[in-house]
């Protein structure tokens, strides 16, 4: 029997493939797919809204994986990430190895951009940011799936154009796929990324980001990022603004 997580990467894989190549006429059950799309929606935002609350006085590992092709290089870094009782984002650097610029031109990079951006306010996945466009239903039994399809409504840091994938029993999200329409950071041209989740109980916190960046001093580099050990409290310090630099 597969994984949990080797399961899920074929459902998405099947859902993929028939939006690529199905283009079928429209039906009266997929008209009342699209009626049932906002009832849908209300569930996810009233899941997110508890999801965000769970994970405020946060703390949880982090692990990076940086890799610069260009350039052969790669790095890592594992820290203490915490979020705020008012949704601050703090890290401490644990350890870190492999080549010290592609530490400190990638890694902390991408955490000060992170810290930035989650100071900006009003940068949710809700009707104020984004149009929503229902692409259906996929599995059976006990895990099933509904995609959206996001448009953010403005160029702003934070939105992304992309995919959200929800879970149909909770209303939770499993997945978020996508490009950033703005970047945070000047030194980051563009950002694509595919977040998922791990479901816990009713709601779903952070388990894995996979990233694309292109930077304005290495190139192309690839990050991977996997979250663990999620606890309550245990706030670390602000970043080292030196980080990989010693």
């Amino acid at each position: 029997m597969g994984s949990p997580e080797s399961e899920v990467a074929l459902h998405f894989f099947a859902f993929i493939v028939c939006l690529i190549f199905l283009h079928p006429a429209a039906s009266a059950e997929e008209a009342a797919g699209e009626r049932a799309a906002d009832e849908i929606l209300d569930r996810y935002f009233t899941a997110t809204r508890s999801q965000q609350e769970y994970l405020k006085d946060l703390s949880m590992e982090a692990d990076f994986e940086a890799n610069v092709p260009n350039l052969k290089k790669s790095g890592r870094l594992h820290a203490l990430r915490y979020i705020s009782k008012i949704g601050q984002i703090t890290y401490r650097v644990l350890s870190q190895q492999g080549d010290r610029g592609v530490n400190k031109d990638v890694i902390a990079r991408y955490i000060q951009a992170e810290m930035q951006a989650a100071e900006k306010s009003g940068i949710g996945i809700n009707h104020d940011n984004y149009k929503f466009k229902y692409r259906g239903q996929h599995g059976t039994g006990d895990w099933q799936l509904h995609l959206f399809e996001l448009d953010p409504k403005q160029k702003r840091v934070g939105l992304f154009k992309g995919w959200l994938w929800v879970e149909a029993r909770t209303g939770v999200p499993v997945r978020e796929q996508g490009e950033f329409v703005k970047s945070p950071s000047i030194w980051l041209r563009k950002i694509s990324f595919v977040r998922d989740y791990e479901l816990k109980e009713a709601l779903s916190v952070p388990s894995k980001i996979e990233t694309s960046i292109e930077t304005r001093i290495v190139g192309k580099a690839e990050l991977t990022i996997r979250y663990t050990n999620l606890k309550k409290g245990d706030a670390p310090p602000a970043v080292d603004a030196q980080i990989a630099s010693n």
